[in-house]
């Protein structure tokens, strides 16, 4: 998908490339964007290392190389894409704020990112979100709004915070200015990985999935991008195998991060470059969130275990495989496995 542009018909949107310097947050990310994006985080974002493990090798019959976003600051990778989002206000835009809504690790990015700008953040954040995230957003400095469990709770919540203050939205997933930040994790992963043939990672709302694939296809298009995905939320999977985006399930896989829709930019995004998604069940999840804590000394979350899920499953045997780490955000005093 260069220049030009192609119609999603079944939802009505238009997947286009314009020239840098006109474009707005619901179009697709160019090269150029990419290569913006990685100026404006560099000596913000660090550049998390690249981790291997022997005992996971074997199981997975693959070389897999663990891009480890869960050292990231704000402890997940989210803050790419809020960074590149934030940087990319105008000044008028910034004097009001940003506002957005999240399960926790793109709130907590999002507040950090503003702090650093020195503009208000205002979080959406759902009554069941993990309460080591709400604290890490309010210690950010982020106001928090509480909302039901529910997408459209969250959207009509933050819909009342904008009504109200003013601010820009920061979309979780939904904007290409998170998505070009997004993309930065896989830009590193390919120059510090040669030869990969396959990248995993998880998708909720699809932001760092499609970042991952724009990243592959301007910058190492033999690798094969594959997304993966609780079967308890598999929204995506389902909407990409009928071609129409599909409503968002009752939210109850234990990996909080990925208990949202797969959003509409991000979906055409992917049905245009053709991006497989692999489902796993809740006891692979977990089973694979406690074999990377053991032997691989990775403390993940579950959202993470979900891509380490599909690696382990034996599908890539004798590839080089990038598994992305999206995040480590951890209620240690409800570690699944003590409360199976």
């Amino acid at each position: 998908m260069d220049r030009g542009a192609r119609q999603d018909a079944e939802q009505g949107v238009t997947v286009r490339e314009r020239p840098i310097g006109d474009r707005s947050s619901h179009e697709v990310p160019s090269r150029e964007d990419l290569v913006r994006a990685r100026e404006r985080v560099e000596g913000i974002v660090r550049r998390t290392p690249i981790e291997t493990c022997r005992t996971l090798d074997e199981r997975s019959g693959a070389s897999l190389f663990f891009k480890c976003e869960h050292l990231q600051r704000g402890g997940a990778f989210k803050l790419r894409g809020a960074t590149n989002a934030v940087a990319s206000l105008t000044d008028d835009e910034a004097a009001r704020g940003v506002a957005t809504h999240s399960s926790g690790n793109h709130a907590a990015a999002l507040a950090i990112a503003a702090g650093r700008r020195g503009i208000a953040a205002t979080i959406v954040m759902p009554v069941d979100a993990p309460a080591i995230k709400r604290a890490a957003v309010e210690g950010y400095g982020a106001r928090i709004v509480s909302c039901g469990p529910t997408l459209a709770e969250r959207e009509a919540t933050l819909a009342q915070v904008v009504a109200e203050t003013g601010a820009t939205v920061v979309h979780p997933y939904d904007d290409a200015r998170v998505i070009a930040g997004q993309a930065t994790a896989a830009c590193e992963l390919i120059e510090d990985v040669p030869e990969l043939d396959v990248i995993v990672a998880p998708i909720g709302g699809g932001g760092l999935l499609c970042g991952i694939a724009l990243a592959a296809h301007h910058f190492a298009p033999s690798v094969r991008v594959v997304g993966a995905e609780p079967a308890w939320a598999d929204d995506a999977a389902e909407s990409l195998r009928l071609g129409v985006r599909q409503p968002q399930r009752p939210p109850r896989t234990i990996a909080d991060g990925l208990r949202t829709a797969v959003g509409v930019l991000p979906f055409a995004i992917l049905r245009a470059h053709e991006i497989a998604i692999e489902v796993v069940d809740e006891d692979a999840i977990v089973a694979a969130m406690r074999t990377t804590w053991e032997r691989a000394k990775l403390p993940i979350e579950a959202s993470a275990a979900v891509a380490v899920a599909v690696a382990l499953r034996g599908g890539f045997a004798g590839k080089r495989v990038g598994v992305v780490l999206s995040g480590g955000n951890v209620d240690l005093a409800r570690l699944p496995w003590q409360h199976a």
